[in-house]
């Protein structure tokens, strides 16, 4: 099963890339499909690359569901 999570962007990197953070763990992604993105966003990761961007009220309520239901997002990132 794939999920698409919530994740905060820490750092943009060179050729559409970026370090993003979910509960502590740090990966780098794509993401050439989301304009403007920049640091200290959130944007839904989906198999390595950012789809979407939304606020951090969103991202956490989505993140604390994901809890609820027994899905670590971090182990999904």
């Amino acid at each position: 099963m794939c999920l698409a999570i919530p994740v905060k962007v820490i750092e943009l990197l060179a050729a559409d890339q970026a370090l993003v953070d979910v509960g502590g763990v740090r990966k780098e992604v794509d993401v050439s499909l989301v304009d403007g993105v920049q640091t200290g966003d959130y944007v839904i990761l989906h198999v390595g690359f950012a789809i979407n961007r939304l606020d951090e009220t969103e991202a956490q309520k989505t993140l604390a569901m994901l809890r609820e239901m027994g899905v670590s997002p971090e182990a999904a990132a």
